[in-house]
């Protein structure tokens, strides 16, 4: 904080202290600041859409009035400073009641006769400060409900709002939602995760159906994670996959890598329809979770271990040796295992073409499940959503509030990269590698 801001703050504070004896008469007094501050503001604005006052010497308003129209600014070769007064006068004032963090504030809004005044720092029909929005957001983010973001903005702000209110401010994200999800992308994508977390959400016809919010979690060229497609489907399948795939095709990616999954039903096959030359590898994790639905407790230890020699090993032939010692040993209890090991064997070993700093970005989609942990986190306040747009909204903010500590590459990303030139070739740029 500058010096001599936090030194007149100091001195506030001490002003306060000395007029006030609760937190109540606290409250009271930044509200009357507030009041104030925003009055003149808006008064500063009007002298300089009037020409009374030079716009380089409002510093109150310059920042915002950075886009006012020309006939606002000096004329071309007039000194620095100088004002061009217009014909146009002020006309009174009108009062409007608007919402904040300190509560209700009516503010005296001055008028021009020419009906031309905008105001920026509080627009018009604008009820409420910038920031509160914000507030009402992130509480509906957290899943709560109209009520329940009722009854904390009352509590913590002495202000009503009404359902319709909640749904207005909501409502603005429906545009930023569609404009996240049909942004352009890259060309090239190194890798691509694919997951999916269940929600319930309900029908038109009032019946409350799982759907899956399926993401897609891309590792940039430049080794940074991003959320590159989010999708919601009730009736997953190759059509469905193939329909994602299609739309991150159509936003500009032309070309995955290795695109790794947990094993959907019918989407390796999607893979392979939309972007043919992309390897798959499976999640080890998952695999592990799915052959554990078969083990008896007491074996569940022993099993993994063995099941850990396998994706663990040296080269794939030393893990499909793994393999057959772990059929020799468990088939007797657990045929299925193996079984299904086997059947997705290609899938499985991609991640030994690669070596081990790679293997382990790739070999589980432990990154993605990062991110559906924040999803969880954000939603599991919400047990029923109540139509499809919510639980896309609320997912779309837990995704941005997950990317927010996306700040760095992944680790020994350049040694990856030079890698991925060789072995992929001519499909990544070649001054990036350097």
């Amino acid at each position: 904080m500058d010096v001599a801001l936090q030194a007149r703050a100091e001195q506030l504070a001490e002003e306060f202290a000395d007029q006030a004896s609760t937190a109540a008469d606290i409250n009271g007094l930044m509200r009357l600041m507030m009041k104030s501050a925003l009055e003149r503001m808006l008064n500063t604005e009007m002298d300089v859409h009037l020409g009374r006052r030079p716009a380089a010497s409002a510093a109150t308003v310059e920042v915002l009035r950075s886009d006012a129209p020309a006939s606002n600014q000096p004329a071309s070769g007039e000194p620095a400073g100088s004002a061009k007064r217009s014909p146009n006068r002020r006309n009174g004032r009108s009062h409007k009641t608007v919402q904040g963090d300190l509560g209700e504030l009516t503010l005296t809004t001055p008028r021009d006769r020419d009906g031309t005044f905008e105001p920026l720092v509080i627009p018009k029909h604008q009820r409420r400060v910038p920031g509160f929005d914000e507030k009402i957001l992130a509480l509906y983010a957290k899943g709560m409900t109209t009520r329940d973001i009722q009854d904390i903005v009352a509590e913590l702000y002495g202000v009503e709002v009404s359902p319709a209110l909640i749904s207005e401010i909501t409502a603005d994200l429906d545009a930023e939602v569609t404009a996240w999800r049909t942004r352009p992308l890259a060309n090239t994508w190194p890798i691509v995760y694919f997951d999916g977390i269940v929600v319930n959400v309900r029908g038109a016809n009032s019946q409350v159906s799982q759907h899956t919010v399926f993401v897609a979690l891309g590792v940039n060229l430049e080794g940074r994670k991003e959320l590159i497609g989010l999708w919601l489907g009730e009736n997953e399948g190759a059509k469905f996959w193939l329909g994602c795939l299609t739309d991150l095709k159509n936003r500009g990616l032309g070309d995955i890598l290795i695109a790794c999954i947990d094993g959907l039903p019918g989407f390796t096959e999607a893979i392979h329809a939309a972007y043919p030359e992309a390897k798959v590898q499976l999640c080890i994790v998952h695999l592990v979770r799915a052959a554990l639905r078969y083990v008896s407790m007491q074996d569940s230890k022993a099993v993994v271990a063995d099941l850990k020699k396998i994706y663990e090993a040296g080269t794939a032939i030393e893990a499909e040796q793994a393999l057959d010692a772990f059929a020799q040993a468990w088939n007797a209890k657990y045929p299925t295992i193996a079984k299904m090991w086997r059947a997705k064997w290609a899938n499985i070993i991609t991640l030994f073409d690669y070596p081990p700093a790679i293997r382990r970005a790739i070999y589980t989609t432990n990154a993605i499940e990062s991110v559906n942990s924040v999803i969880r986190k954000f939603t599991r306040n919400r047990k029923i959503y109540p139509n499809e747009e919510s639980a896309l909204k609320i997912v779309y903010m837990a995704i941005r509030e997950a990317s927010r500590r996306w700040t760095m590459p992944i680790r020994h990303w350049k040694q990856a990269l030079n890698y991925f030139a060789i072995l992929f070739e001519g499909r990544v740029p070649e001054d990036l590698t350097r």
